[in-house]
């Protein structure tokens, strides 16, 4: 059974999220707590396994309490609970350097709140099975050959959190994740995934170059366009540039956008995997991908939250492979291994 103490001062939020918690056989809710204070005198006498902790509350906020964790004899793992602002993307990425293990987005409207319900029980249990990775030096691998590119939304964070943690520390490619997400939290999510992957993880600059064994989190607000370029050596080389063009699908980052230009500069040597997401962004680029020789891979229907995107790949006959959300990062590593670089 997973303990869970709940951290929020809305009498609301704490009375719906110990609701829909206490519906999962395996989640057992011990306590909530209205702030900070009131969650240090609760945590060593309940000994919650998870602690889900909203940022701003009177008398001590989430972030004053992540700072006094240290002292206590029982520490949970903790989850962020953060609205989609600005402000509350900065307070994430400060949590996350405090020791926090994970957070996700909680909807400004409070009617929406039953909509986290499954991202929050997914989050609950993975927390328990996780933990920091060893990281692998990179550093000599130089230029990437080859690309892993992933297209993922609604429901792909926790899948991600799955793939990232299991990946190859051998991974011979470069790695970019297009993840719709709202505009500041993408530094915050670079931060959490560099924390499990044992390979090193980064949101996108401008020009950053594509190493083989690097990952690449494509910045919210931007797209990510991969291009290429020449080293002093006359080698050629991918590198992501950043465009401020109209959304595409209503969505900035796009991933068809990633997918299409991957494509024509990595050609046969990519391999693009679909992920869970609702809408048609993914179908235009998974045909680029296959157009120009790629390999592109969608996971299970079983094991996403929604399957619009792979769905609108398969419409246009893209997907190589159906593969469950376990089986990903194996099945990608034989992929890059056979690919001829």
């Amino acid at each position: 059974m997973i303990r869970v103490l709940i951290v929020d001062d809305s009498i609301f939020i704490r009375t719906i999220l110990k609701d829909f918690l206490s519906k999962s056989p395996d989640i057992e809710v011990v306590g909530t707590a209205s702030d900070g204070v009131e969650a240090l005198s609760l945590i060593d006498d309940l000994k919650p396994d998870v602690m889900t902790l909203d940022i701003e509350m009177p008398r001590m906020t989430g972030i004053d309490l992540l700072r006094k964790m240290p002292d206590l004899s029982h520490r949970p793992k903790v989850l962020m609970l953060s609205s989609l602002t600005s402000k509350d993307a900065s307070h994430t990425r400060t949590a996350l350097a405090l020791g926090a293990d994970d957070f996700m987005l909680k909807p400004q409207e409070i009617f929406r709140v039953r909509g986290i319900q499954e991202e929050l029980v997914a989050k609950i249990r993975h927390l328990i099975h996780i933990g920091p990775a060893v990281k692998q030096d990179v550093s000599s691998r130089g230029l990437a050959r080859k690309l892993l590119i992933f297209g993922s939304s609604a429901g792909g964070l926790q899948q991600l959190d799955l793939i990232l943690s299991t990946i190859s520390p051998d991974l011979d490619a470069a790695v970019v994740i297009t993840q719709h997400m709202p505009e500041g939290f993408t530094a915050a999510l670079a931060d959490r995934f560099n924390r499990i992957c044992p390979l090193p993880v980064k949101e996108s600059e401008s020009g950053c170059i594509l190493n083989a064994g690097e990952v690449v989190i494509s910045r919210s607000g931007v797209h990510s366009i991969v291009s290429t370029f020449l080293t002093r050596d006359g080698l050629s080389g991918g590198k992501i540039v950043h465009s401020t063009a109209p959304p595409v699908h209503a969505v900035r980052p796009a991933i068809d956008v990633t997918f299409s230009t991957a494509a024509k500069i990595f050609g046969g040597r990519t391999l693009a995997v679909i992920l869970s997401g609702m809408g048609n962004d993914c179908g235009d680029g998974a045909a680029a991908v296959k157009a120009a020789g790629g390999q592109v891979f969608a996971c299970s229907e079983e094991d996403c939250l929604v399957y619009g995107m792979a769905r609108s790949a398969m419409k246009k006959n893209s997907v190589d492979r159906v593969v469950p959300l376990r089986r990903i990062p194996d099945e990608v590593q034989r992929a890059i291994t056979a690919m001829e670089g």
